[in-house]
């Protein structure tokens, strides 16, 4: 299982995550956001779990691009 988090309340909007991960990341049209596709909000916590482990590499490269390091990738 994977699990991808993003804390979008304190995304610059610098649209790095979607060049590297544009499966997984699209920017918000309301304000500027990055939204993580499909996933669940908890409190400001956006999560993906997906049992796909060919995930990991793209969902890695949008976290090590994140300036802000909002993204976190873990294999559970």
């Amino acid at each position: 299982m994977v699990v991808i988090t993003l804390q979008r309340d304190k995304c610059i909007g610098c649209n790095y995550c979607v060049e590297m991960n544009p499966v997984h990341f699209q920017m918000s049209k309301k304000d500027g956001k990055s939204v993580l596709i499909h996933s669940q909000n908890a409190k400001g916590f956006f999560t993906l779990k997906s049992p796909n482990r060919a995930i990991v590499e793209s969902c890695e490269l949008a976290a090590k691009a994140c300036p802000v390091k909002i993204i976190t990738v873990k294999e559970i």
